[in-house]
């Protein structure tokens, strides 16, 4: 029997419908046999970063559970960004209509060229650590070696995250 663990994911998205492209995204991770207990936070408007001449993200963080390894679930993450519309080939900071990075995957502790965990920039990410204290405050992190709540607290990042409303059908 496979070790399960504790995994968190943040999505984004700013292109298309970028509430349907989060929601896909999720209940791909649900629908998985090897992922359980899926939780979503609130999704957050959030503006961009780097590249700022683009519509605003959109953005959450998901808990779950699950008994892939690391590199089995980014395959898992590819594959839902691709099935979604996302290009295999991309560059950094531009327009996607979907990004999932997984954030923290237990106590795993990894630095490859394919995949660093914990994510390396989630210290300085509002955009992450808004949604990621919604869910999982006390949560110490591995490396950082603190909890998702004192990461805000010190986060230097003052970009514009702000819940999302749902738009209403008329």
């Amino acid at each position: 029997m496979k070790k399960s663990e504790n995994v968190y994911l943040s999505i984004g998205s700013n292109l298309g419908d970028r509430e349907s492209n989060l929601a896909q995204a999720i209940t791909a991770l649900s629908i998985n046999h090897d992922i359980t207990d899926v939780q979503s936070a609130s999704f957050y408007d959030t503006e961009p970063l780097y590249f700022t001449e683009q519509e605003y993200f959109l953005n959450t963080v998901v808990g779950c559970i699950t008994s892939l390894n690391p590199f089995d679930l980014l395959d898992v993450t590819r594959r839902i960004e691709q099935m979604l519309g996302r290009p295999k080939i991309r560059e950094k900071n531009i327009p996607r209509i979907i990004d999932i990075d997984i954030l923290v995957h237990g106590r795993s502790v990894i630095e490859t060229a394919e995949l660093t965990l914990p994510h390396p920039q989630l210290a300085t990410r509002r955009f992450v650590l808004i949604p990621f204290k919604e869910i999982a405050p006390d949560l110490q992190i591995p490396v950082f070696n603190t909890t998702v709540r004192e990461l805000f607290i010190h986060c230097p990042d003052s970009s514009h995250v702000t819940v999302h409303h749902m738009e209403k059908e008329a």
